[in-house]
């Protein structure tokens, strides 16, 4: 059955609804989609689109599959929803022990929230409670590094980077926290301790007073797309133990095969003491996010006063949401997607390294399923999204980056499309630019 096109009435849009990351006074432009299926966006006037973001990273199988439209249409005979307070239900243990045996063997519980945003305000609110449990009041600020981005929550916001980041208007009113210079050993490059070094320093002049180190693992995602030296991780873990401080990985947007790996941590073989996964979770079909932690960790919690944690998103644990998460953990594990993410990862690297040699661009980096074309001056968003959808293409650049995150499933075809559209907008806008 075909259905009838929806009516987008742009005018509202412009005149009431506000995008994120716009203003709603003078608002970038948008781009009326009617449908979606596979890797393609299909606009209003007719156009596809194919999509390099997976919707900001999510959709790993693309759009409209039938193994998760199945997922969700069984679930939703079911319930869509109940309360997680006293109730419980089969998709949430289902995807909990998938969680569970998929990452390491300490992260054994498992807490569900319905944003990656939030499972960082979980986290962030579990290392707190873990040490004013054990009498350690002070203990109550994180450390983490530059060139981060956790979230637009406040708390998330906090251990974001201050400087380059996109809240410094809020700087005032957060809570202070203590930032380390950013990795400066490339994922490639030999290890030098003095990679760490400030990061140690910092550990060695607050450690009375961190609660948690806050990290993205190897990939540095929204603050600057770097990807550092996965010995980096395996130095922070052991700096933690010996300052006795908490380790908290977010791997919202790395979770899932993105790097090349199921979770990045896997690169360096090391396991946190608080894990925050999201974004391709349900494989972009509906928010959802989890915060794991070890026995230690929740026990300690449960043991003092009020041995409760007190947080309960009214969404938590949806039955939809954890059904298809469920299933979209194992259409991922059905086939071999590490083949798929490193096909993609030669494919990226080929068709961008011709903007290596052009005048204005700083650097060009893959890993896995993402690449990235980094500027040397920020772009002007409304125009360079026009460039790109003109040549058939959604890639929404943020800053003075360029990036692609495309879904798994896409061709070699569809990537050669969005690779070469990225190397040509990037050599004509840096020509308009000279």
């Amino acid at each position: 059955m075909t259905l009838p096109l929806p009516v987008i009435d742009l005018a509202f849009d412009r005149s009431h609804i506000w995008h994120p990351y716009t203003s709603l006074a003078d608002p970038l432009p948008v781009y009326p989609v009617t449908g979606a299926r596979g890797v393609y966006l299909e606009l209003a006037d007719g156009r596809r689109l194919v999509d390099g973001m997976s919707s900001w990273w999510a959709a790993i199988h693309g759009y409209n599959h039938p193994v998760l439209n199945q997922a969700v249409t069984t679930q939703l005979e079911r319930m869509s929803h109940v309360m997680f307070g006293g109730l419980t239900h089969e998709p949430a243990i289902t995807l909990a022990e998938q969680l569970a045996e998929l990452t390491p063997e300490p992260l054994q519980k498992v807490f569900f929230s319905d944003s990656g945003s939030v499972s960082v305000e979980v986290a962030i609110k579990m290392a707190i409670q873990y040490w004013a449990t054990l009498g350690e009041t002070r203990k109550t600020r994180l450390l983490t590094v530059r060139s981060g981005y956790h979230g637009d929550t406040f708390a998330a916001m906090s251990v974001s980077d201050p400087v380059t980041g996109m809240h410094r208007l809020f700087s005032g009113v957060l809570q202070r926290q203590i930032f380390a210079e950013s990795p400066s050993c490339a994922f490639h490059d030999p290890w030098n301790e003095e990679c760490i070094g400030d990061l140690r320093r910092k550990l060695e002049r607050h450690a009375d007073e961190i609660a948690a180190v806050i990290i993205e693992p190897v990939v540095q995602g929204a603050g600057g797309m770097r990807f550092y030296a996965p010995r980096y991780l395996g130095r922070l873990r052991e700096l933690c133990d010996e300052f006795g401080v908490l380790l908290i990985f977010d791997e919202i947007a790395t979770g899932f095969g993105r790097s090349g790996k199921l979770f990045a941590l896997e690169h360096a073989e090391v396991s946190p003491d608080i894990l925050c996964v999201g974004k391709a979770l349900t494989g972009g079909y509906m928010t959802l996010a989890a915060t794991l932690t070890t026995g230690v960790v929740a026990e300690t919690i449960s043991s003092g006063n009020p041995g409760l944690f007190m947080h309960g998103p009214t969404f938590m644990a949806n039955p939809l949401a954890c059904a298809v998460a469920a299933a979209n953990i194992r259409l991922l594990l059905s086939y071999d997607w590490k083949s798929k993410v490193a096909g993609i990862e030669r494919g990226l690297e080929s068709a961008l390294s011709p903007c290596r040699t052009m005048e204005g661009v700083v650097d060009v980096r893959v890993l896995g399923a993402i690449g990235v074309v980094e500027l040397e001056n920020p772009v002007e968003m409304g125009l360079i999204q026009k460039k790109f959808v003109d040549r058939g293409v959604w890639v929404r650049p943020f800053g003075r980056l360029v990036y692609l995150m495309p879904p798994y499933i896409i061709t070699d075809e569809e990537l050669g499309l969005l690779a070469d559209a990225v190397t040509e907008v990037v050599y004509e806008t840096l020509a308009e630019s000279r």
